[in-house]
């Protein structure tokens, strides 16, 4: 009986059990009044917070459905298959999902350096390496699809590149596509991306540089006739900028120099010679020292990946200003006593402090960037000359044009990562109050002539914070020849008559403003 009542408590209570039956298993024999001793199984106490066994039960329980027979039972062998061809299958998909596709390739050659520009819809991951005997570069594009559009970036190689023999493009495995550029000689390349700006998308930017970069003026001086930067040459692609014609002063000889003081070295010298001509001989304490000519640092704005404004005809704003600048390099050079410095002579891009820090390395006297720029209005119209405001701009429109120009490093490409000490200099001292006067008589003299040829936009010289004319040092002046956004001068700008008529003015008025402000004598460590 013992043993009976032990598992009691574990059977549902059935018919003939009505006590239990009835209570259910929250039964306690101490609340029906019987008495238990210590070790009596059905010892055990009430708990009110349990559910009873009736509770548990569903009140209407339904049979399972049965699921419906498989036309094919499903056996190891079916799924193992079934595994491997899903993965096949996202393996052979993959491609039509990820890979990239390039929409645009470009080659900027030049003496100074040569840029290679590759751009999709989506960043471009890539490596790099350099490899010597012989030289060349290889870039591998991960994830890139080869097109037409990356196949035809061989044939955009110019044969006058300076640095690219050729260019190989192929498939290095899966996924990856490899661009090995064999080099005429040793280089210093540089490999960047950029996010997308104005009309572009992502590029990703090859840039390859001389091992030793030029030094402009003692190009000059050394070879005479010769630009400075190579530019005598033509311009690397063969692309000529509208209107553009081979200036006929390009050979012209250095002209005389003259000594307008003498070399002071703590003892007593005779007075030189006033006369440089051919081997003249200086004094023993100045051999080390060059005379030199004044120097006009002329920047064409824009070039290369920024194109600048657009005319409703198509004419670009880069081309303009290069055929301008090259005509006012050759009337400058044929000037006595003075000599040009182009800080690009080609169509590629230059960096906003690059301009600036390349005239200050020539030693400028003078720095003089031309521009034909766009207004959201068509009917805009005139020339203008802008200096360097140090308390903000002049009116609204040179606020805007000043922004506007500023953002020709976006578009063109820099590569912020890189810190050019020239920068850093360059933007030491901005608030030289003599620079920005000369700046200001040197623009008034120059929109005075201009004047003469076209109608003024404004009358009197503006100022805004054009970061291109931030140097602490040198006199600069940004020369808008005309709005380009207007079709009436846009067609005088393309047209090489009145282009060699805004070369004319413009040295006219640098001839004006060094009547009233002889530049010092300048010397130079040979």
């Amino acid at each position: 009986m013992f043993q009976r009542r032990k598992y009691l408590f574990s059977r549902m209570a059935g018919k003939g059990r009505g006590t239990i039956a009835a209570v259910g298993l929250n039964y306690s024999p101490e609340s029906h009044g019987q008495r238990t001793e210590r070790g009596d199984p059905r010892r055990y106490r009430f708990r009110p917070d349990l559910p009873r066994a009736a509770d548990l039960m569903p009140t209407n329980p339904q049979p399972p459905k049965p699921s419906a027979p498989s036309d094919s039972p499903v056996t190891r062998r079916g799924f193992l298959l079934g595994l491997a061809a899903g993965a096949v299958t996202l393996l052979i998909e993959r491609p039509a999902f990820a890979a990239t596709l390039l929409s645009s390739t470009r080659v900027w050659p030049a003496d100074e350096y040569t840029r290679v520009t590759l751009e999709s819809s989506i960043g471009i991951n890539h490596q790099f390496l350099s490899l010597n005997n012989p030289e060349r570069l290889v870039l591998d594009l991960l994830d890139v699809e080869p097109n037409e559009e990356l196949s035809s970036l061989a044939g955009k190689v110019d044969v006058s590149d300076p640095y690219i023999k050729s260019v190989r493009v192929g498939r290095f495995k899966p996924g990856i596509v490899r661009l090995v550029f064999d080099l005429k000689a040793e280089v210093k390349a540089n490999v960047f991306k950029l996010t997308p700006v104005g009309d572009y998308g992502h590029r990703l930017v090859l840039d390859i540089y001389p091992l030793r970069p030029h030094d402009p003026i003692m190009a000059m001086l050394s070879n005479g006739d010769k630009k400075a930067d190579g530019s005598d040459a033509k311009p690397p692609g063969g692309d000529h900028p509208v209107g553009l014609e081979t200036p006929d002063a390009t050979n012209t000889p250095l002209p005389k120099l003259r000594v307008e003081e003498p070399v002071s070295t703590g003892e007593t010298v005779k007075e030189p010679k006033r006369q440089v001509e051919g081997k003249e001989k200086l004094p023993s304490q100045a051999k080390r020292l060059i005379i030199r000519p004044v120097i006009i640092a002329i920047d064409a704005g824009h070039g290369g990946e920024d194109p600048g404004a657009h005319g409703a005809r198509g004419t670009l704003e880069k081309h303009v200003t290069l055929s301008v600048a090259r005509k006012l390099k050759a009337k400058v050079d044929a000037e006595p006593g003075m000599r040009a410095i182009l800080i690009r002579d080609g169509d590629y891009f230059v960096a906003l402090a690059d301009r600036t820090a390349k005239a200050r390395r020539a030693q400028a006297d003078l720095f003089v960037s031309i521009h034909a720029d766009a207004f959201i209005n068509r009917e805009a119209s005139g020339s203008s000359v802008f200096a360097l405001s140090e308390n903000g701009a002049t009116s609204v429109a040179a606020r805007w044009l000043a922004n506007k120009e500023n953002k020709a490093d976006l578009i063109g490409g820099v590569n912020l990562a890189v810190k050019d000490r020239y920068l850093a200099r360059t933007l030491l001292d901005l608030s030289q109050t003599a620079t920005i006067n000369d700046s200001l008589k040197l623009g008034k003299a120059v929109l005075g002539e201009i004047s003469g040829i076209n109608r003024l936009h404004k009358n009197y010289v503006e100022q805004a914070g054009f970061a291109v004319l931030k140097s602490p040092d040198i006199p600069s002046i940004l020369v808008e020849t005309a709005f380009i956004s207007n079709p009436a001068e846009e067609k005088k700008l393309a047209d090489s008559g009145h282009q060699d008529k805004l070369a004319d003015a413009i040295l006219s008025g640098i001839r004006g403003y060094f009547s009233k402000n002889p530049p010092l004598a300048k010397m130079r460590n040979a």
